[in-house]
């Protein structure tokens, strides 16, 4: 008699990152139906999935991913319904394959399209470098996405540290069931843990994050590299920012200057490290900082930080589930967990320069772009240790670009907050948020929002973005000036008052 153990699963995309299911890279169908295999069956998202019972189930993200693994295996479990994302599994499978377009990083050994029990299955295989930062690295990756309709896909992708021959016979062995039952909700995923940090800084969180009131801050472009613009901004709206916004990337060294100058100022900074070198395409940047490359730079970066001394907010890869930045997963063989990596990796080495002045702020973007499972914002989140505050990020992005909408702040930020407030432990802060003058009336939108943003008292902070995107012919296309016009300065004005 066949052993069989049944699970009830709650994930909403089925990628299936798995590699090879035991120390073994190839199973025999008589291995398949021995009593060494368990059934997981998903009755809410309809398939069932076979695997070695060695294997620890884990379902902490229900609603997003079901993971196997074992010591040289992973297994990811992701079901898409588009619902609007993209228009048909073909563009699904086109758009979210692109990172194989770096043959530099990733050497492809298979890209096809069969029928597999009776249903079109996209088949992709390949490997990338071990990276030297990485404990137990899987190099070796292969995914199956099984096309159920043109809006319903599930995806297999393999993850291993050995080369992987199996992947079209775990495919034939998974099988899709009738839905039923409901879907699982997805409750709290982080837990507080006590700051790590000097007197100082454990101050300032406490003064920022464990009091009543929303804090304002801004990003001015020029500040606090010099302080003279926003000095005169400020006069007119008769309010003092306590905090700025300053961007930093790989082509930077540590800005100590600019943080003398925001600290003589009595100004926290919100320091925000990119991962990329602005100007200059790198779609292997994350690899190559898990690979050794940027060793002394971010370790002269943690020197610095630890000279500097004073606190900060350091808010490192932000928007890392949208696919403009060359630290998604969309670059980098769809695997977030090496993102994760990246994190744990700089903030290990902060730790070991002895770095205590550092409050680590982790900051999706509002949407998930690609909007696909495996890029969900939470499986970029790198563990309760890593991360002190939780960031929200969406902006009214008035309509310049086809594709956009006029947005009120409570259609951004109502599903955000409700969201976020049942996920995370952690102390929230908008983190960067404007909106456009295209495409609306902005004054109205800034009386409203201060209206609107009194309904989310566990909004500890939030930062204006004031300054102006442009478009690739350098003609402004999303106008995000605090004072764009005298009337939106004397708005600003009026509602400030009452946060002095």
């Amino acid at each position: 008699m066949k052993l069989k153990k049944t699970y009830l699963i709650s994930g909403a995309v089925l990628v299936v990152l798995l590699g090879v299911f035991i120390a073994r890279s190839m199973f025999s169908e008589s291995e398949f139906d021995s009593q060494s295999m368990a059934t997981y069956t998903d009755s809410p998202y309809g398939y069932e999935l076979r695997y070695p019972k060695q294997m620890k189930v884990d379902q902490s993200l229900p609603g997003i991913r079901t993971r196997f693994s074992d010591e040289t295996t992973q297994i990811d479990v992701y079901y898409d319904d588009f619902n609007g994302t993209v228009s048909d599994a073909a563009a699904y499978i086109g758009y979210g394959n692109k990172f194989i377009e770096n043959t530099k990083d990733h050497r492809v050994s298979k890209n096809e399209t069969k029928t597999i029990g009776g249903r079109s299955v996209h088949l992709l295989k390949w490997e990338r470098d071990k990276l030297k930062h990485v404990e137990n690295d899987k190099p070796y990756y292969a995914t199956a996405e099984i096309v159920k309709n043109d809006k319903e896909i599930y995806t297999i992708a393999i993850k291993s540290s050995q080369p992987i021959t199996n992947d079209e016979k775990i495919v034939k062995l998974f099988r899709l069931i009738p839905p039923q039952g409901d879907k699982p909700a997805l409750g709290t995923v982080t837990k507080k843990v006590p700051l790590k940090t000097n007197q100082e800084t454990a101050e300032v969180y406490r003064k920022l994050f464990m009091t009543d009131g929303l804090k304002w801050g801004i990003f001015e472009p020029t500040a606090p590299k010099r302080m003279d613009i926003l000095h005169a901004l400020e006069q007119k709206l008769d309010y003092k920012f306590n905090t700025l916004i300053l961007y930093k990337s790989l082509n930077t060294e540590f800005p100590m200057e600019e943080l003398k100058n925001a600290q003589n100022d009595n100004r926290l900074v919100e320091l925000t490290m990119q991962t990329m070198r602005f100007g200059e395409p790198n779609p292997s940047v994350m690899y190559d900082i898990l690979s050794g490359k940027y060793d002394e730079y971010f370790t002269k970066y943690a020197q610095g930080l630890k000279e500097f001394g004073h606190p900060l907010l350091f808010r490192l890869n932000n928007e890392m589930n949208g696919d403009w930045v060359p630290y998604s997963a969309y670059h980098y063989s769809k695997d977030p967990d090496l993102y994760n990596e990246v994190w744990k990796y700089i903030y290990r080495t902060f730790q070991s320069q002895g770095v205590n002045n550092v409050l680590w702020v982790w900051n999706p973007n509002h949407l998930d772009k690609p909007g696909f499972k495996w890029n969900h914002s939470l499986l970029y989140y790198p563990g309760d240790e890593f991360v002190d505050v939780v960031g929200l990020t969406a902006y009214n992005t008035g309509n310049y670009y086809p594709g956009e909408k006029w947005s009120t702040f409570d259609e951004l930020y109502a599903p955000l907050y409700a969201d976020y407030t049942k996920w995370f432990e952690q102390p929230l802060m908008i983190t960067e948020f404007s909106s456009s003058s295209v495409g609306g009336d902005k004054a109205k939108w800034v009386d409203q929002m201060f209206k609107d943003i009194k309904k989310y008292p566990k909004l500890k902070a939030a930062i204006w973005w004031s300054h102006t995107d442009f478009d690739k012919d350098n003609r402004p296309a999303r106008k995000y000036k605090l004072d764009e016009a005298p009337e939106l300065v004397e708005r600003f004005r009026q509602h400030l008052q009452e946060y002095k």
